[in-house]
């Protein structure tokens, strides 16, 4: 059974949540990525900010990019799996919250990756795949 660091892209990094929404995007469009986690000042997550987010939270509400930060637009409580949860765990946790996206975390209490749906989709089989789409996007 594999556990979230075999599952995991690892090296994502962290936005602060004082950094604005432009540049937000602008690293969203470096890495190749829809989300960023986003940390507090101590570099814990407080939240994940997404494309969507951006565009629907702010941009659509007529809100300035350069002048919204990451940390206005994140809510609630941030969900993550440490590097050792096996993989019916992680899955557990992204079914229970609804997500496409899982922060993994160290002992450290650290950022060390993420899993994605295309993380799954690369390491686990394709019943258990199926059963977390249909579960997620029900």
């Amino acid at each position: 059974m594999a556990i979230a660091a075999d599952i995991m892209n690892p090296g994502a990094q962290w936005i602060p949540a004082t950094e604005s929404l432009d540049r937000a995007a602008q690293l969203m469009r470096e890495l190749d990525v829809g989300a960023l986690p986003v940390s507090d000042a101590n570099e814990r997550l407080c939240g994940i900010v997404t494309d969507r987010d951006i565009v629907v939270r702010c941009v659509a509400a007529g809100l300035d990019p350069a002048h919204t930060t990451a940390g206005d637009l994140v809510r609630g409580t941030p969900r993550w799996v440490s590097t050792l949860a096996e993989e019916d765990e992680v899955l557990a946790e992204m079914v229970a919250h609804q997500i496409r996206r899982l922060p993994v975390i160290d002992e450290n209490k650290r950022l060390v990756g993420m899993i994605s749906e295309a993380d799954l989709a690369r390491t686990l089989a394709d019943d258990q795949v199926a059963e977390f789409v249909e579960r997620v996007y029900a």
